[in-house]
């Protein structure tokens, strides 16, 4: 299927798989986390609860609950320092994790968000260069899989727009 960019609300996307830029704790927090959270319900943070965190590149999954999703990837992004703190891999790790946990899942469509992007400070155009890299890398060997890139802005949706042209 391969990879496209949207502009739009990635709780609003009709996919198997919604990626959540989490923090550790995986309890909510602001941005895509707390808009995932406040669309899934609270339901979401009593599953999140059982989980015990997460640490930064990693990924764990929940279910949609009231999402039209059936699964939540929680992913952990690193915070941006100035690039010597292996940001670059623990970023890449988000998106392998993510994905290897979709297919896991059953998953036929994932969207992601631009993470670690916002609060986070990661330069957006580095982070799209590692988030498409990882993902093309991935569907190379998973070519069915749908993945879309959901921008809350249109800058960053103009960025994923180049990148896969």
């Amino acid at each position: 299927m391969g990879m496209k960019a949207v502009l739009g609300d990635i709780t609003q996307e009709g996919v198997d798989a919604i990626v959540n830029a989490a923090n550790e704790s995986l309890l909510g927090g602001g941005g895509v986390d707390g808009a995932i959270h406040r669309a899934a319900g609270p339901e979401l943070l009593a599953e999140c609860r059982k989980l015990g965190g997460c640490p930064t590149g990693g990924a764990k999954a929940t279910r949609g609950h009231r999402l039209g999703a059936d699964w939540i990837l929680h992913t952990v992004g690193p915070v941006w320092h100035d690039g010597s703190r292996q940001e670059d891999a623990l970023l890449a790790s988000c998106y392998r994790n993510c994905l290897k946990l979709a297919v896991g899942k059953g998953a036929r469509s994932v969207a992601f968000p631009a993470i670690s992007t916002g609060a986070y400070g990661f330069p957006a155009e580095r982070a799209a260069r590692i988030a498409h890299r990882e993902v093309s890398e991935f569907l190379r060997t998973h070519p069915a899989l749908e993945v879309r890139f959901v921008c809350f802005d249109r800058a960053t949706f103009e960025l994923y727009q180049r990148l896969l042209k």
